[in-house]
């Protein structure tokens, strides 16, 4: 309560110091202080962001600060084929979307608050899957200080499917949504990048981050956080998914070299955990980051450099050794497990590029790090490339295309004491790989149209084709098989957005 009455008292103060032009030639000159000796004086890199930061530049630098409540709801129609994902499946379903959303800014002088919560449900015309849904709340509070800031964020979804590509044309479609312009995803989790078979799954990051500026064009930041991934139930062939939890944390120092150039040095750490046992591991990445960007126009990111991925492989020996591993316990002798610690040397790389033209916007970007595997490696390394593309067709008509592909290898093979363990069971219960395979792409490509109908609806249509490819390793052992997972969704629906009704 009381930082809301001095935020009132400080908007109602319209007293401003006089600008040097107003100040006559023969008067004495003030001296300049010192770096952070000035209250009122803005960051010099506050429209610039820190490459190693999480805040990307806006790219509508002239839209108003603002506190309000927005409500908004969707109803959409679809028609999916292959709507359980399967490798080698088809079928036509219907699947009908309601949602209902909730987004509340609230800004004072040093403080803002953004929440968002979405959720509803999904009917599959599938038989056994029905009544679906779908949850989602993201939260970001920002804390800032003359030299700095502090941002806590976290962003928790669950949902039927995974959550890489959303050309569906609505916020209800896109899986975990982000708040403002921020950079999740990728080195921090919480993507799913491809879906095999009718599996809902818990999504959640947490992230803690702060920046500190040292001088006018050096700044310092720290950042880590939490993710979270766990898969219910198993999929229409009896097969669980591998959950996984990260660890992350990453330092970095920004160098200012002109009001658009920026260099970076970074340093990432990894964990990962697994729900199979005996299959954690981390890695460590070092970074240089080059950026250049013009306030309202263009952002731009290039960064590469090695990572260090240090793996314990847990094999294990008969107490016979002639006799093999998997009949070491069915003869009675004693199994002895062994731990062997490796190092894998890699490149970790990203770059992104943002523009805004008279009309158009276009953000592209690309990712190389160590993933969880998305429940179906114990860790992968994941090459991530996106594309979306937005244009005005007319006043009321806009047309958009998303574009993504991830190409996924495994870090490290399970054992044949974990295979066989997980096999035996095929339940729900058990901790079972999708896949015998090394590697996996998975790639998606659709667009559509949205149009306005007067201030408080739009309405949309959209196409996007899914495809995913298992590598030849998959059919080990079987003489017929299918290792790709293809789908199409044709989607039709309404967005309800009414005005913003105002807090302040």
């Amino acid at each position: 309560m009381l930082a809301v009455a001095l935020s009132g008292a400080w908007a109602q103060d319209d007293s401003t110091p006089p600008s040097t032009s107003q100040v006559p030639s023969g008067a004495p000159q003030q001296p300049v202080p010192a770096y952070g000796q000035q209250d009122t004086a803005p960051t010099p890199i506050s429209a610039n962001p820190p490459l190693s930061g999480l805040d990307l530049p806006s790219l509508e630098p002239n839209a108003a600060p603002l506190s309000y409540l927005q409500p908004g709801a969707t109803f959409s129609e679809s028609a999916i084929t292959n709507a359980g994902q399967s490798l080698g499946g088809g079928g036509v379903t219907s699947i009908t979307l309601g949602v209902g959303s909730m987004t509340l800014k609230r800004l004072w002088s040093h403080y803002d608050l953004a929440l968002n919560y979405l959720g509803g449900v999904e009917y599959y015309s599938l038989k056994g899957r029905g009544f679906q849904q779908v949850q989602q709340f993201d939260v970001d509070q920002k804390i800032t200080w003359r030299r700095g800031q502090l941002s806590l964020r976290d962003t928790f979804s669950y949902l039927p499917q995974g959550n890489f590509g959303g050309s569906y044309g609505s916020v209800g479609s896109e899986g975990i949504a982000t708040l403002g312009n921020t950079s999740l995803g990728g080195f921090w989790g919480g993507s799913s990048l491809g879906n095999l078979g009718f599996v809902p799954r818990i999504l959640n990051v947490s992230l803690a981050d702060v920046s500190e500026s040292l001088s006018p064009r050096t700044t310092v930041t720290a950042a880590g956080g939490y993710s979270l991934m766990h898969f219910y139930g198993s999929d229409q062939l009896g097969n669980s998914f591998i959950g996984s939890s990260q660890v992350s944390a990453q330092l970095g120092y920004n160098r200012l070299l002109s009001p658009q150039s920026q260099l970076a040095l970074v340093y990432g750490y990894q964990g990962f955990d697994f729900s199979v046992e005996g299959t954690s591991f981390h890695t460590h990445v070092f970074q240089a980051l080059y950026g250049h960007r013009i306030s309202g126009k263009m952002d731009l990111l290039i960064g590469a450099g090695p990572q260090f991925s240090i793996i314990d492989t847990q094999t294990a020996t008969c107490s016979n050794p002639i006799v093999q591993p998997y009949y070491c316990q069915v003869f009675g002798y004693t199994l002895i497990p062994t731990t062997v610690k490796s190092t894998k040397p890699g490149v970790a790389a990203r770059a992104r590029f943002r523009y805004r033209f008279q009309k158009a916007t276009m953000d592209l970007e690309f990712q190389r790090f160590e993933t969880s595997g998305s429940g179906f490696f114990a860790g992968a390394e994941s090459n991530i490339t996106s594309l979306s593309l937005e244009h005005p067709l007319s006043r009321i008509l806009n047309g958009f295309i998303d574009v993504g592909y991830s190409s996924n290898s495994t870090l490290q093979p399970l054992s044949l004491q974990q295979l066989t363990a997980c096999g035996s069971a095929q339940s729900a219960q058990s901790v079972c790989p999708a896949n015998n395979a090394t590697s996996y792409n998975y790639a998606f490509v659709g667009g559509g149209l949205k149009r306005a109908f007067g201030r408080n609806f739009r309405g949309y249509a959209s196409y996007q084709f899914n495809d995913l490819e298992f590598d030849q390793s998959y059919c080990t052992g079987s003489a017929a098989c299918n290792r790709i997972s293809n789908s199409s969704v044709f989607t039709f629906g309404v967005d309800w957005t009414p005005r913003p009704i105002r807090i302040d």
